[in-house]
């Protein structure tokens, strides 16, 4: 299954509240660069600010124009969407769900 910005929503929709970030690299401008990041899975916050590039999360950013790469993610925790672009590279996920 190919995912798209239209898959990220709907997994943002689907796991509001129960939705953690995890920022690996962010664009800063002294460098003119993107640099690492090592903060681990956070729970996501809103972001109002930049909506439109931010799909109202903190931490995201996301480009447009078919210029972000998505791939799904998983762990041993976790299950998501990790994408990356020119302003850097997080991961969207949620808890697995335990079958018991």
């Amino acid at each position: 299954m190919k995912i798209t910005l239209a898959t990220v929503k709907s997994f943002i929709r689907k796991n509001e509240g129960n939705l953690l970030i995890n920022v690996k690299s962010s664009f800063d401008g002294m460098t003119d660069c993107c640099e690492p990041v090592s903060g681990g899975f956070q729970k996501a916050e809103k972001d109002h600010d930049c909506a439109d590039h931010s799909l109202g999360i903190q931490g995201a950013w996301f480009v447009k124009s078919s210029r972000d790469y998505f791939k799904p993610y998983s762990d041993n925790e976790f299950q998501g969407i990790e994408v990356s672009n020119c302003c850097g590279h997080f991961i969207l996920a949620s808890p697995k769900k335990n079958i018991n």
